[in-house]
């Protein structure tokens, strides 16, 4: 099924709930307001729609492939990327010192999400290179930045993470690869990386990798990694390419699913050493890699959002068509559209209401980024840092995982034809399955929301944001209309149990820390269903708002849906935070009680 970007929803939500019109009265973002991002939004839907997202299904059944040494990507995929950065996307929101266009990343996200629902495979790409310039602006030397970040905010050349290594997976502390220092300011990189997504492929002439590896001395475990750009093709000082690089792949992975991107095997120093460059100082490697990794972490939130986009879509036009059954209240006497059916509309409005939710959550969270970075009151920059920081592994962790389950539903809703791969809803499932591991398993993103986010600072940036809710709450009732009092009803209860989930955790963190870790996905699991919902509860009221000022631009059909789904998710979705509290608050011993020998 073709693909249709939601601008309209996108819309909505840059102006209603990011707050797009007050982000745009900044000074750096004057020429991004809501004109612009339309503009923007709907060339990059077009692009999505008619370039990157018929090469979905080819993609899928024509692998990357490897061959001594070099990755051949599916037909057409190298001439769409051509494409893709000469139309200027990889530059949206890169600085205009680099060539960038300096967009605000609240508007890249969307863009983003557009184009990981047209095509997850091709999307991993420009996702990395985007990691690598963020840490690049932050920590890398000016010659660096001279010799690397034009070509990569242009999309010349793409970047990668290299973190993984056989021994050691998310246990950073296990890195093995090596660099020696050279008497001329180099060094050379000695070592294997393992998943390393793009980390060879034909789409430029050049790959600037960014990896992780010890000097010769450095203190073991986490403080003794540095981190070095290594080119696949040496850059002479007049920016032209060199040699080659002691740098090779020596296998791509064979996957469950996103089987156009090539997840590679790089071998570096088997002949003599590959040449690095030391980012920043030595032994700062992995303070300087999460900058890398916590824009990573965002992104991969809104492919989950991406994907269950285009699961719903597919499996919304299979349930219009496929006829089956007679309705059970007998309004009809022959068999209809199976959309028609009570629980096949359930299953709809879930896939609907999480997406949404997602989708206004991460926009939130990316207007909160922009304000951060922009605003002229270190008070206002600090408050939406902070809550930013909160944001993303929830953005990642609920989002990805929310994204199986929206998938799962689309391959529900097609029955026995959505097991079948001809369909196409196979291919969502599958490709979605690696969200929830990849940069940072959900695990992780839980034990960064509880240690970093929650126990750090004994609750309190929770706590806040649990008296933001509360203000939602007091809005909701004044309205006074019963979708607004149904979503407050809710709310209040799923805001309850979070704060009940966040006091226990606080006293137990010190006192039973396995006690508090073992809720840990749970509480993840709570935060992101109540931080979505109550980013949906806006959705409500500035839907009710529009509708009472008859919005023409939205249009009561588009709106009216938005208060529907709203409620919906108040009423099936935000009642999954008390058993997540429960399981926070009663379930550490049950799963700590089994002796191991008997798992």
């Amino acid at each position: 099924m073709s693909y249709q970007a939601p601008v309209r929803d996108m819309m909505f939500n840059l102006r209603h709930v990011a707050d797009l019109p007050s982000l745009a009265a900044l000074p750096a973002y004057q020429e991004a307001g809501v004109d612009t991002a339309r503009a923007v939004l709907e060339e990059c839907a077009r692009f999505n729609q008619e370039v990157i997202a018929p090469l979905n299904w080819p993609g899928d059944q024509q692998p990357s492939r490897w061959h001594q040494g070099d990755v051949v990507t599916p037909p057409g995929f190298k001439d769409a990327y051509q494409q893709y950065a000469a139309a200027g996307w990889q530059s949206l929101q890169h600085p205009a010192a680099y060539g960038g266009q300096g967009l605000p990343k609240v508007i890249a996200a969307a863009c983003s999400e557009m184009l990981n629902s047209a095509n997850l495979s091709f999307a991993l790409c420009p996702l990395l290179t985007d990691g690598a310039i963020e840490a690049l602006l932050t920590a890398a030397s000016d010659d660096i930045k001279q010799r690397y970040l034009a070509k990569l905010v242009s999309g010349e050349w793409t970047g990668t993470m290299n973190l993984t290594e056989p021994q050691a997976g998310s246990d950073l502390a296990a890195l093995r690869s090596r660099a020696e220092p050279q008497t001329d300011g180099t060094y050379r990189v000695f070592g294997t990386k393992i998943y390393i997504t793009y980390g060879e492929h034909d789409y430029t002439d050049n790959i600037v990798h960014l990896v992780l590896a010890r000097v010769s001395g450095a203190p073991e475990g986490v403080k003794g990694i540095s981190l070095f750009v290594v080119p696949k093709v040496l850059v002479n000082d007049d920016g032209s390419l060199g040699q080659r690089n002691d740098v090779r792949c020596v296998s791509i992975e064979h996957k469950l699913g996103i089987k156009a991107s090539p997840t590679a095997v790089l071998q570096y120093g088997d002949e003599g050493g590959a040449v690095g460059y030391l980012v920043g100082e030595e032994n700062r490697g992995l303070e300087y890699m999460f900058i890398m990794m916590n824009a990573a972490r965002f992104a991969v939130g809104v492919q989950g959002i991406a994907i269950a986009e285009r699961a719903y879509q597919q499996a919304v036009g299979y349930a219009r068509d496929r006829v089956q059954s007679r309705p059970v209240d007998g309004s009809a006497h022959a068999p209809v559209a199976i959309i028609h059916h009570p629980d096949i509309k359930r299953m709809l409005m879930t896939m609907r209401a999480l997406t949404e939710g997602c989708r206004a959550m991460a926009l939130t969270a990316a207007g909160a980024f922009d304000v951060a970075h922009a605003h002229d009151d270190a008070a206002v920059r600090r408050a939406n840092q902070t809550f930013y920081e909160f944001m993303v592994p929830l953005v990642k962790g609920f989002s990805t995982e929310m994204s199986l389950e929206v998938t799962s539903l689309g391959v529900q809703v097609h029955g026995g034809m959505g097991f079948i791969e001809e369909t196409g809803a196979a291919q969502h499932y599958r490709d979605a399955r690696i969200l929830p591991i990849y940069e940072g398993t959900t695990a992780i993103q839980a034990n960064d929301l509880l240690g970093r986010k929650t126990l750090r600072d004994g609750g309190a940036t929770a706590r806040a944001l649990a008296e933001q809710i509360a203000h939602t709450e007091s809005d909701l009732r004044n309205n006074g209309s019963p979708d607004a009092v149904a979503m407050a009803t809710q709310l209040q209860h799923a805001r309850e149990a979070f704060v009940h989930a966040v006091d226990f955790l606080v006293s137990q963190g010190k006192a039973a820390p396995n006690a508090a870790f073992a809720g840990s996905v749970p509480y993840l699991m709570l935060a992101g269903c109540l931080m979505a919902g109550w980013q949906m509860a806006r959705a409500l009221l500035a839907a009710q708002a529009a509708l009472a000022n008859n919005d023409a631009d939205l249009g009561a059909t588009f709106l009216q849906a938005k208060i529907h789904t709203a409620r919906f998710y108040a009423e099936h979705l935000l009642p999954r935070c008390q058993a997540w509290c429960t399981e926070v608050t009663q379930g550490a011993h049950s799963t700590n009680a089994m002796p191991v020998e008997a798992l």
